[in-house]
């Protein structure tokens, strides 16, 4: 996804604001919502900062502001955000239709920074033929999942793939790379989620991977599609982070265990409506839990639900 190095500095007037290192100095600057070597040209002409140094500018490593959490009134020390799918930044390019839960390009909110080493998830619509030109990014881990049509990838370490609905794709920066992203189809829109986290080292040498996943029509039940480990399900990333996608049922109910002590769960709902830990939620909206152990999830209509075990601190 396209990805401006140059950050807009923000001066907080809010005295009431104290985040810790919750936000240090900078926003990110506008991403790019064009193509073609204009846009190259112009990022050619100012100074570079690196991915992940622009990002970690913003945010620090603490999740959440002191007083964003609650505790359940059911899992006591347990600790949740909600985040409406209407509250979400949005921005109609006509070619791009984009939703973002967290801050991102001209969506500024001090308190949507990240969740823990998750620090963007991306709603993205594009048109027929188009997409994001060649851009740069480095260390930080990409994940792309397609919800509808077919989204063409090309990078510079020689990928040249389609990814469509039940693929998942992870791109890991490292040092460097250059990569274009565009619908493959004239004729009809492609629907994705680009995802973006934090990696756990950071100069590692940059790495593609996608997947087709075999359990994408099983019903209820939650199947990984992410996880540390290259010899595990799914994808692998640089990261303690696990993801899981579950296509559910009416009344149909699960308990989701979280995988590492210092991990919290942010689920984001696809499609459908379901209650999570207690709270109900609608279609693309956004819930973190952490400090507890496992969440219960039951589906108040046939739903699909993406969770993301990602540890709290970097």
């Amino acid at each position: 996804m396209r990805f401006n190095n140059q950050c807009l500095n923000i001066k907080l007037q809010n005295n009431d604001m104290n985040r810790k290192n919750f936000i240090k100095k900078s926003i990110l600057g506008a991403a790019g919502v064009a193509t073609g070597n204009s846009l190259l040209k112009a990022e050619k002409a100012q100074p570079k900062k690196s991915t992940y140094d622009s990002m970690m500018e913003q945010v620090g490593f603490n999740h959440l502001p002191e007083d964003a959490g609650i505790t359940s009134k059911n899992n006591k020390g347990m600790k949740t955000v909600l985040h409406k799918a209407e509250t979400r930044g949005h921005a109609n390019h006509g070619w791009l239709d984009t939703h973002h839960t967290f801050s991102f390009a001209r969506y500024y909110n001090p308190e949507r920074m990240n969740f823990g080493v998750l620090r963007v998830l991306n709603d993205d619509t594009v048109t027929g033929g188009r997409g994001f030109g060649k851009h740069p990014h480095d260390n930080m881990e990409i994940i792309s999942i397609p919800l509808e049509g077919d989204l063409e990838h090309q990078d510079s370490m020689g990928n040249a793939t389609v990814i469509k609905q039940g693929d998942v794709q992870v791109m890991s920066a490292g040092t460097g790379v250059f990569h274009s992203e565009k619908n493959k189809n004239t004729d009809k829109v492609v629907r994705f989620l680009q995802i973006w986290m934090f990696p756990n080292k950071q100069n590692v040498t940059p790495r593609y991977d996608q997947i087709s996943l075999k359990d994408s029509n099983l019903k209820n039940q939650f199947f990984q599609i992410l996880s540390p480990n290259s010899a595990d399900e799914g994808v692998w990333s640089h990261q303690n982070a696990w993801f899981s996608m579950g296509n559910l049922e009416k009344d149909f109910t699960s308990t989701y265990a979280i995988k590492n002590k210092a991990n919290g769960v942010y689920a984001f709902v696809l499609e459908g409506t379901v209650n999570i830990a207690g709270q109900n939620l609608n279609k693309r909206d956004g819930f973190g839990v952490w400090n507890t152990d496992m969440i219960t999830i039951t589906a108040n209509s046939d739903a699909k639900v993406l969770l993301m075990d990602v540890p709290m601190q970097g």
